[in-house]
């Protein structure tokens, strides 16, 4: 870990694509559960009672997902234009 301190930032990102590169080709990843439990949540948010038909469900619980992860990348991009001039995002 003592290289770590010694490192610039750039160096960092090098090291830390090259560590999920090798990764991926290793096939050591396997998101599927984590994804599954995530759209799952966002079919219970869409239909709570389970009355929709499951391909009508799927359609509206993408669209949440879409709105979701879209209204994360506005709060942080408010978030920072505000640091960047002083305020506090909100």
């Amino acid at each position: 870990m003592a290289a770590a301190k010694t490192l610039t930032p750039e160096q960092r990102t090098l090291r830390a694509r090259l560590a999920v590169q090798t990764m991926h080709a290793q096939g050591k990843t396997n998101t599927a559960p984590a994804t599954a439990a995530a759209m799952a949540r966002f079919e219970r948010e869409v239909d709570p009672d389970g009355t929709l038909d499951p391909a009508e469900r799927a359609r509206r619980a993408e669209h949440a997902r879409k709105a979701y992860f879209t209204r994360l990348a506005y709060k942080s991009a408010r978030a920072r234009a505000a640091r960047k001039q002083g305020g506090t995002g909100k």
